[in-house]
């Protein structure tokens, strides 16, 4: 099969979807399926390894200007293709505040109206370089924040159009109004031009079948898979008890709730011996947040057990897990995805995870872990302090989801069931 595969990248921010869509592209041509990697915003992830020669569209820089100056809507391509330089976007994107969603939420809603948007010349480019290239049997976004290219793709290189849904509610509804209310409902006018969708959990299917506005049944459920590959050593836990956290540092997240839950624990003389290690992708916005835990914990006396390791990459995640005797990311509200949870079984760390979104999909399928009733501190305490006790139910549960991980959820499975799902909705 020959497809075209649009890959959104966001910079140098922490993205499980990005790489997931990096990974998922290059192993479906592992497959022999002659895959077309298109990227937009800023370049490919490393983890492609295909960006050589490649041009960028939908550049974040030009994208941005275009939207705040309508002289930019009118640059030749060349002073287009500076503005698109891998080096000047790095730079640029190393200043968080700018991919704050109330900053991004008038370009976003811009971008989704496609021809009638600010970006109509992005759009132009990006069309007449795909027409150059040989027509595919279909076309995957990776989002629906994208939609607004749909039917300008499908009528102009005779394809159709599947979508990934990766959590682009949480986005959206972080809008101020009016962009909020103007962005629900130009994204429910433009995935009517998309002709098949696919989520990674039940949940988010059934959830994102209400808030577009789509039919019953309209989302297809694809198997979700990590790069199984990489976590084929063995678990050995590590000589302190050591709770792990592996997410963007944000408030919805509720590391806050980890580091309350942590005093709780080391008041407690049967799980004081234990520490919190946390990574993950930190913005300028949010770093009030991060300084708000540290100087709780400062304050608690427990600087000694609380460490944030920073952003990681994929090989230093591995390193990271595999030095873990518990997973959790207390989440505040429904996840739509959780892909950190498979992260951390294939490790063989069992985790802890609030009863919400998708989240008790993964521990029901896999046995890796245990559900408490609220990302609350007291319960999270609770249920961490129950695996710290039982050694034996921890290495239960470790090895558990790592089998199910390994045979369900690897690359290899992510990529059939959305291969089916594109040649059952072709027919």
């Amino acid at each position: 099969m020959r497809i075209t595969y649009i890959i959104a990248g966001s910079g140098r921010m922490e993205c499980d979807t990005c790489l997931r869509d990096g990974l998922l592209a290059r192993t479906m041509k592992a497959m022999g399926h002659d895959v077309l990697f298109v990227p937009m915003y800023t370049p490919l992830p490393a983890i492609v390894g295909e960006q050589a020669g490649r041009p960028l569209f939908y550049g974040g820089i030009n994208v941005y200007l275009q939207q705040k100056f309508s002289l930019f809507r009118h640059t030749p391509r060349f002073f287009d293709r500076l503005l698109n330089s891998p080096k000047l976007i790095d730079w640029v994107s190393r200043f968080g505040h700018m991919t704050q969603p109330g900053d991004l939420a008038a370009l976003t809603v811009s971008v989704m109206e496609g021809p009638t948007g600010n970006q109509k010349k992005e759009l132009d480019a990006l069309l007449e370089w795909l027409k150059g290239e040989p027509r595919p049997d279909a076309i995957i976004l990776p989002t629906s924040l994208l939609a607004g290219l749909a039917v300008p793709l499908r009528k102009g290189l005779g394809a159709p159009v599947f979508c990934l849904l990766s959590g682009e509610d949480q986005f959206i509804e972080q809008f101020p109004e009016p962009h909020r209310t103007l962005a629900i409902e130009t994204l429910r006018r433009c995935v009517r031009g998309i002709d098949g969708f696919m989520a990674a959990s039940r949940y988010y299917a059934g959830f994102m079948t209400e808030y577009l506005g789509l039919a019953p049944g309209s989302v297809r459920i694809m198997t979700p898979g990590i790069d199984t590959e990489s976590y084929k050593k063995t678990f050995t836990p590590p000589a302190r008890f050591t709770i792990g956290y592996r997410s963007p540092v944000c408030a919805p997240n509720g590391l806050h709730v980890l580091a309350e839950a942590l005093k709780i624990l080391k008041a407690n003389p049967e799980t004081a011996d234990c520490r919190v290690r946390a990574a993950g992708f930190l913005t300028a916005g949010d770093r009030p947040y991060l300084d708000r835990i540290l100087k709780d914990i400062r304050h608690w006396g427990l600087q000694d057990s609380f460490e944030y390791a920073g952003e990681l990459t994929p090989p230093q995640r591995v390193e990271f897990l595999n030095g873990l005797s518990v997973f959790t990311v207390p989440v505040i509200y429904p996840e739509p995805t959780g892909l950190y949870v498979p992260e951390a079984m294939a490790a063989g760390v069992p985790v802890v995870a609030p009863c919400t979104g998708c989240l008790p999909e993964w521990i029901d399928c896999t046995g890796g872990g245990i559900l408490i009733d609220k990302s609350e501190p007291r319960d999270l305490a609770g249920g961490i302090a129950r695996i710290m006790k039982d050694p034996r139910l921890a290495k239960q549960l470790g090895e558990s989801g790592k089998k199910v991980i390994f045979d369900k959820f690897n690359l290899d499975a992510m990529a059939e069931s959305i291969l089916r799902t594109i040649r059952s909705l072709k027919k």
